[in-house]
């Protein structure tokens, strides 16, 4: 039987695996996506995209997608012993800044939002393989040999886990997986259709002792429902059922008219906090699921695996094209690790905090928020140079409006957007550098030249209303170097065009 050959063997595609398999194409890396199921799902599961997130999406070009098809600003309709309480908007206040221009999350099913991924990855002519479910892989100096369960065989430079929480490629490479699982079921979930119920709202019924949940799942007739667990006469938890959503909605709910039915994706959930101890062994990497699970509580399940993708990606491509040097693969350990481990604890604590708030009246889940834009990697051996009054090297790049040559508005993220390096140059005194960096490493990053409010030509951005000075904190002449994942490689004097290459030549 012939070996098949491809650059990047991703296991499992969902949604980090469908991530990674974006960014790696978009910089033309040739990758194979592979999951053993034999169908796609139709099961809402994770259902919230942070801000963090939609802006990656941007980058990847599907976050206009995303946010038609799903809910942000949803609204929570809470009720306590059967009782309305209040309607809120958790993010109500909150609006778009020139930094930041995502100001709510996002809902939406995970199957669309799978959906919304696989199609864009068809755009550069990869598509899932399904059906085909990983049996063993070995690897060595030069790649990894992988074997699907009928025999086949594939060849890959790098292979990613992004399989889940019962990862098959963790437990071959013998990696623990360290944590806590909860004793007790916690919660019993499904989708289910429920006649009667409006769907503005995502519907919460909380008593001193449980509760149940019920969110409108956009572009369906159906709701998300999560519950407290049924218990049989000896207390012990009843699988999840239809009947059993019905009689958890009828104590709960207390709503007469309204009948749930045909529901599908019957599950349980119960505390599993857990997190391998590395995410690298040599060749082959473990990202979303599969390197870490944690709480529900705060929404963070589906991003943090996006965001391990977006951060491997470009890092994986650099590589297999030959402009950096393997060493730049220790980064992501480096730079992910200790974002999973503060995610199993935020959500952990959020958790428990949730927990014990839906006891008071008109107290709902979003208690379990978190904000996540301030996330970065200022410990990283890739950030470095100084800081400013406002931003370190690390820290994610932010977004302003600003003006092109011609009038027309355009965002930085816009700039960024891409398998590229943009650097950008602040001040008179920084055209020199950009176009050194530029001779130098022209095939890596694109370079702007940012104009003060009112000053003359020679520049291809103009900063017109100051956003962008201020929001990186620029008082004086400076270059900043920001990386594919939009995160600030660099902060440099507006001269030092040195020091930027300097940084690109230590990636070999």
């Amino acid at each position: 039987m012939t070996t098949e050959q491809t650059a990047v063997l991703i296991v499992g595609a969902g949604p980090t695996g469908l991530t990674l398999a974006c960014d790696l194409a978009r910089h033309g890396v040739p990758v194979r996506l592979i999951d053993r199921r034999i169908a796609y799902h139709r099961e809402s599961r994770g259902k919230t995209l942070q801000p963090r997130s939609l802006e990656i999406l941007e980058d990847l070009g599907v976050a206009e997608q995303v946010v038609a098809a799903g809910t942000a600003h949803q609204v929570y309709r809470k009720y306590f012993d059967g009782a309305f309480v209040n309607d809120t908007d958790p993010v109500a206040d909150q609006r778009p800044t020139p930094e930041a221009p995502f100001d709510s999350p996002v809902f939406l099913g995970q199957w669309r939002f799978e959906e919304i991924l696989r199609d864009r990855l068809a755009t550069r002519r990869v598509h899932p393989e399904l059906g085909a479910e990983l049996a063993g892989f070995t690897q060595d100096e030069d790649g990894v040999t992988a074997t699907l369960d009928d025999g086949r065989r594939i060849r890959a430079r790098y292979l990613v886990g992004c399989d889940g929480g019962h990862s098959l490629v963790r437990r071959t490479l013998e990696i623990p997986f360290e944590g806590r699982t909860g004793p007790a079921q916690t919660m019993v979930c499904g989708d289910v259709a429920a006649d009667g119920l409006g769907r503005d709202h995502w519907h919460q019924w909380f008593t001193a002792d449980g509760g149940i949940m019920l969110w409108p799942i956009p572009g369906t007739d159906q709701f998300q429902l999560q519950a407290s667990p049924e218990p049989d006469e000896h207390g012990a938890p009843l699988p999840p059922s239809l009947e059993g959503f019905q009689r958890l909605f009828d104590r709960y709910a207390g709503m007469p008219g309204v009948r749930l039915r045909d529901a599908d994706w019957l599950s349980t959930w119960r505390v599993n906090v857990r997190m391998a101890d590395r995410f690298r062994a040599e060749r082959v990497f473990l990202a979303g699921d599969s390197a870490h699970v944690h709480p529900i509580a705060g929404g963070l399940g589906m991003n943090t695996g996006v965001q391990d993708a977006y951060n491997l990606g470009w890092k994986l491509a650099l590589v297999l094209m030959g402009q950096a040097g393997s060493r730049l693969l220790d980064s992501y350990d480096e730079e992910r690790i200790p974002i999973a481990a503060w995610t199993l604890e935020v959500t952990s604590e959020r958790l428990d905090r949730a927990m014990r708030a839906v006891r008071e009246p008109g107290t709902g889940v979003e208690a379990a928020a978190v904000p996540t834009l301030g996330q970065g990697y200022r410990w990283s051996s890739l950030a470095t140079g100084r800081a400013t009054g406002v931003l370190r090297p690390g820290d994610r790049a932010p977004d302003a409006p600003c003006a092109a040559p011609d009038g027309s508005r355009v965002r930085l993220f816009e700039l960024f957007a891409g398998p590229h390096f943009t650097l950008l140059g602040f001040g008179a005194t920084a055209g020199r550098a950009l176009a050194e960096v530029t001779a130098a490493h022209g095939n890596l990053v694109v370079a702007h030249a940012v104009g003060a409010p009112g000053q003359g030509g020679g520049y291809d951005i103009d900063d017109a209303g100051g956003h962008a000075r201020r929001a990186y904190g620029i008082e004086e002449d400076a270059l900043v170097l920001v990386r594919p994942d939009n995160h600030i490689a660099l902060i440099a004097g507006g001269r030092d065009g040195g020091a930027v290459r300097a940084w690109f030549d230590g990636l070999r």
